[in-house]
C-alpha cells in the first residue's frame, strides 16, 4: 500500500532553523518544564493549515535531531556525541510527552524515528547510535513506553538515514523477536549518493525480500549545495524521479521530501547547510519560485492516491525510468522519466494492448488508464 499525504516534522530543533532548542529547561530530567510553546507560533499553524488542504488522513510524523545536550556523552545537542544509559528511559517518557502536546492541540501523530541519521555526526544536531544501542533503546525503553502510555497504535521507524549502511540495521534490529514487534518499519535517506555514490536499491529490494511484514520509507531527500543562481537546475528535478521511481520499485511505501519550502537562501539554516528546496519562497519579494522538481514531485503526488498498490512494471530500454501503481478505483498510473538530450518513442504495452507514446528530452509523463 502506498501512502501519500506525508508531513513530517523535527522533535524540537534541527539544522533547518533560527536556532538550536528543546522543549525543557535545560537539566529538567523530570521533564516538569516541557512545552511546546516555541512550536505553536509557526510551525504548528502551518502544519495544521497543510492539515486543511488533505482530503484523505494525513501521516504526521516527527524525528529527533538529538536530545538535549545534559543527556549526551558530549554534553552537546551539535557534534554527535551518545544518549546517555541513564537518561534512556526519561529520552522514551520525552516522546510520549511530544505526543501528547501535538495531539492536546490537534495534531494527531501517526509515528516517530527514532533518531535522524543515527551513524551521522554533524556539526549541527546530532547524536549516534549503533544498531544494537538502537535495538535495545527500542525494546527496553520507546517499545514498551509507547504501550504504558496507551500509544501502542503510533508506528516507530527504525534507521532514518542512508541506504548503503540499510542492511544491517535491518538485520540487527528485526532478527530481534522483542525489538522487531514494536518496529513499524525502517526509514531511510538518499544521501550515499552525495560524493559520487551509486544509490543503493538493491539493500532495499533484500530488506523486502528478508522481512516482507515489514514497511520501507523515504524519510528524507534533500537537494544539497545550494546556489541561488540555479533555481531552475534540471538534474535536481531528475534526482527526485529517480529515487521516487526507484524507491517505490524497491518495495518503498511513501516518499518524504525535506524540505518542501524553503526561503530564497535555502535556509532558514543555523548550521549553514543551506540546500535547494522543490519551491523558494523570496522574503524580500513575496514570491514564490517553483522549481522544476516540485512539478516532478507533482507527477506522483498529484495522480497515485493514498493506498494504491504498486504493480509490476518492467521497461526494454536503459534510457528509460518506470513505475506504476493501481489506485483503489482500479485506474493505474504510470510515471516515465527520460533522462536523455532526445526524445525517445516508446510502446506502452499492457496485456494484449500497446499504445505508442513519445516522451520528450529530459522530461517526466504519467499516464492514466
Amino acid at each position: 500500500m502506498i501512502c501519500c499525504d506525508i508531513i513530517r516534522t523535527s522533535i524540537h530543533s534541527s539544522d533547518f532553523g533560527l536556532g538550536s532548542h528543546t522543549y525543557i529547561t535545560e537539566g529538567d530530567s523530570t521533564l516538569a518544564t516541557f512545552s511546546i510553546a516555541q512550536d505553536l507560533e509557526k510551525r504548528i499553524p502551518m502544519i495544521k493549515k497543510a492539515a486543511t488542504m488533505i482530503d484523505d488522513d494525513l501521516v504526521f510524523y516527527a524525528s529527533p535531531w538529538s536530545p538535549p545536550a545534559f543527556m549526551k556523552t558530549n554534553n552537546h545537542m551539535l557534534r554527535g556525541g551518545k544518549l546517555k544509559p541513564e537518561f534512556y528511559q526519561t529520552w522514551a517518557d520525552y516522546f510520549v510527552k511530544f505526543i501528547e502536546a501535538y495531539e492536546a492541540v490537534g495534531i494527531p501523530v501517526w509515528g516517530v524515528t527514532i533518531q535522524n541519521e543515527p551513524m551521522a555526526t554533524q556539526r549541527w544536531e546530532s547524536c549516534i547510535y549503533s544498531a544494537e544501542e538502537e535495538r535495545d533503546f527500542l525494546k527496553n525503553n520507546l517499545g514498551p513506553t509507547f504501550e504504558r502510555a496507551g500509544f501502542g497504535d503510533k508506528n516507530i521507524v527504525v534507521w532514518d538515514h542512508n541506504r548503503d549502511l540499510i542492511s544491517h540495521r535491518a538485520n540487527t534490529i528485526f532478527e530481534d523477536p522483542e525489538a522487531s514487534k514494536y518496529a513499524w518499519g525502517i526509514g531511510f535517506h538518499w544521501y550515499e549518493t552525495w560524493t559520487g555514490g551509486e544509490a543503493k536499491y538493491d539493500n532495499l529490494k533484500n530488506i523486502n525480500a528478508s522481512f516482507p511484514t515489514k514497511n520501507l520509507l523515504f524519510t528524507e531527500g534533500c537537494q544539497e549545495g545550494f546556489d541561488a543562481l540555479h533555481y531552475e537546475r534540471w538534474s535536481n528535478a531528475e534526482r527526485y524521479g529517480s529515487s521516487m521511481i526507484n524507491d517505490f520499485n524497491s518495495g518503498a511505501v511513501g516518499w518524504t521530501d525535506w524540505n518542501i519550502l524553503l526561503n530564497q537562501n535555502g535556509g532558514p539554516n543555523h548550521a549553514q547547510n543551506f540546500c535547494f528546496a522543490p519551491i523558494h519562497a523570496n522574503t524580500e519579494t513575496n514570491e514564490l519560485i517553483y522549481t522544476p522538481t516540485y512539478y516532478y514531485i507533482g507527477h506522483f503526488s498529484k495522480f497515485i492516491e493514498p493506498n494504491a498498490k504498486r504493480i509490476s512494471t518492467t521497461v526494454s530500454r536503459s534510457t528509460l525510468e518506470s513505475t506504476s501503481f493501481r489506485n483503489p478505483d482500479g485506474r493505474i498510473v504510470t510515471v516515465v522519466m527520460n533522462k536523455t538530450d532526445t526524445p525517445i518513442a516508446y510502446k506502452l504495452i499492457v496485456g494484449e494492448s500497446e499504445i505508442p507514446v513519445t516522451i520528450k528530452a529530459h522530461a517526466m509523463q504519467t499516464l492514466t488508464y
